[in-house]
């Protein structure tokens, strides 16, 4: 008897799940990934981590399916990227737009602290729910740069550095005590775009007058009483209060279900035909460098291999059945040689098929350069990108050494075959040559972005010399063609190739366990695009990139903090 009653109660909760109104929740605490992991390493770093690429797809489902009635966004102290909070507003404006409840929750939006990106993302929820001793950390926009000059000078290190042009300001953090009038420039630039479009955003989502949200953001940060005052929350309550508030708007028995479960309960009931024609989706992710892409075991985030990504653009090109290629870019920019590996190859399979590019956070340096040779360019008004230029040097640490009891020797053959040593200055034969290897880089790639971006070289020189843009400010000089995310180079994608709004995506490529295994027959199998764990690119320079203070990933590298979160 007990036996039968339960099994009745378990077909019944199985019913219930099938049938029962869904509310699709999100819990951004812990971030999100760009991708699929692209080595075993990152693998296990992001087995608890939501894509990206989960949530852009199951929203899009929901949206015609009756059965979801409802979106909740738990959003956390994790910074996510001002790009990828563009592309999540998007997502959820879309979702919003097609009739059905969308509500943002978070303990605190920013605690003592800023929480203007994290508020303005759930500015685009149509109720916003702040917990009784959470805050709105509403206080604007701030870019701080730091400067070493004076304090490696007192210790005795000096710094020799060659740049193309003004706005290259990466290693100005070493070389000046304060801002350049370029780098002020650049900088307040980008500050003021970035303003734009959060106060924008704000306004429209929660209907201010913009403004009254530049006003707003003077007085901040509120604590939650005058956050619900001033109108920029809706309710304070705990979770559990939202929650059943949102299950029963809902209505009925109403189930939770994360967005990513969602997605991939869709994928597994609809797997689509290996052999069918689709969209090859590959990644490029985090500084550029040759070899292969991978992650350091001993911490720090992933890489983009020039040969991993190259061999990726190889099959997706080989395929029969992949119609277009959408590469999504979030990358800072690295090493000159592996972006120009990169380069070559979007140039050859845009030769065959159409190649879209989608910019994610950062697509800088390096990581314009092997963005610019695509059919399309998107980028989220947010998307930090250009910085067009190059730079290289080294620190001269003769004084310190020798202040602390430490005396080198050098033998060699060769009139430059110490050049690159920290112990001594550059000669002035060896400015030569570094002068000679900055400018070959800095006209090899404004000739190419002149070439790729149809704009005369006097256009592309005035829009390059290291300035960084953003995607709304890129958009205007013609740097990048639309903006949007994912979803909309995806969509341009379909467009281009003739295919179906439903055409499949492949994240490029996929492989099964045996071809993992055996490894590659050779650089144009696809088992060649596996990323692997590796630790470490600069050419010559790679052995002084940790005395440098410098990006390890390259001379076309924009500095950290580029960042904005």
């Amino acid at each position: 008897m007990d036996a039968g009653k339960a099994i009745f109660e378990t077909v019944d909760r199985l019913r219930q799940r099938r049938t029962a109104p869904l509310v699709l929740e999100l819990d951004l605490t812990e971030g999100l990934t760009e991708g699929p992991p692209t080595d075993p390493l990152a693998a296990v770093l992001s087995m608890r981590k939501t894509r990206l690429s989960d949530v852009l797809s199951g929203l899009r489902r929901a949206r015609q399916d009756s059965r979801v009635k409802a979106l909740i966004v738990k959003i956390g102290g994790n910074p996510l990227g001002l790009a990828m909070v563009q592309e999540l507003r998007e997502a959820v404006s879309r979702f919003r737009a097609s009739g059905k409840l969308t509500v943002a929750f978070g303990e605190t939006f920013g605690e003592f602290g800023s929480g203007t990106v994290p508020y303005y993302l759930a500015s685009a929820f149509e109720r916003v729910y702040l917990q009784p001793s959470g805050d709105v950390g509403l206080t604007g926009v701030a870019v701080e740069q730091r400067f070493v000059k004076n304090a490696l000078t007192k210790l005795g290190v000096g710094y020799e550095m060659g740049q193309r042009h003004e706005y290259k300001t990466a290693a100005n953090t070493f070389t000046q005590d304060h801002m350049t009038e370029a780098h002020r420039e650049s900088t307040t630039r980008i500050v003021e775009s970035v303003t734009e479009q959060l106060v924008a955003g704000i306004a429209d989502g929660r209907r201010l007058d913009p403004a009254k949200v530049r006003e707003l953001i003077d007085r901040g940060p509120f604590i939650g009483a005058e956050a619900l005052e001033a109108g920029l929350v809706d309710g304070l309550a705990y979770r559990d209060e939202v929650y059943d508030e949102v299950k029963q708007a809902a209505g009925g028995e109403a189930q939770l279900l994360f967005v990513s479960r969602y997605a991939r309960a869709a994928a597994v009931r609809k797997l689509p035909n290996p052999t069918a024609d689709g969209l090859a989706l590959i990644h490029g992710t985090g500084q550029i460098r040759t070899g292969r892409s991978g992650r350091s075991p001993l911490g720090g985030s992933g890489a983009m291999g020039s040969d991993t990504v190259s061999a990726a653009l190889r099959a997706a090109r080989r395929d029969e059945h992949v119609k277009a290629v959408v590469f999504r870019v979030d990358s800072p920019g690295g090493s000159y040689v592996a972006s120009d590996t990169v380069w070559r190859e979007v140039v050859l399979t845009r030769r065959v098929k159409p190649v879209i590019v989608s910019m994610g956070d950062v697509a800088a340096s390096g990581g314009y350069f092997v963005s610019m040779a695509a059919d399309v360019i998107v980028a989220q008004p947010g998307t930090l990108t250009g910085s067009i230029g190059v730079f290289g040097g080294k620190p001269v640490l003769s004084e310190l050494l020798e202040r602390i009891g430490i005396t080198s020797e050098q033998v060699a053959e060769g009139a430059n075959a110490g050049m690159f040593s920290t112990t001594r200055a550059f000669s002035p034969e060896q400015w030569e040559r570094v002068n000679a290897w900055l400018d070959r880089i800095y006209d090899d790639f404004v000739g190419k972005v002149a070439q790729c971006r149809e704009l005369t070289r006097d256009r592309a020189h005035e829009l390059a010399r290291g300035r960084v843009w953003t995607g709304a400010d890129a958009l205007s000089g013609g740097l990048v063609d639309e903006l949007g995310g994912l979803d909309d180079a995806l969509g341009l994608a379909r467009k281009r190739a003739g295919l179906a709004d439903d055409a499949p995506v492949r994240s490029y490529p996929r492989l099964n366990p045996l071809e993992r295994l055996r490894g590659p027959e050779s650089s144009e199998d696809k088992a060649a695009a596996l990323a692997r764990v590796r630790l470490d690119a600069w050419g010559p320079l790679a052995r002084l990139s940790a005395e440098l203070g410098l990006p390890a990933g390259g001379p076309l590298s924009l500095p950290g903090w580029y960042t904005i979160r």
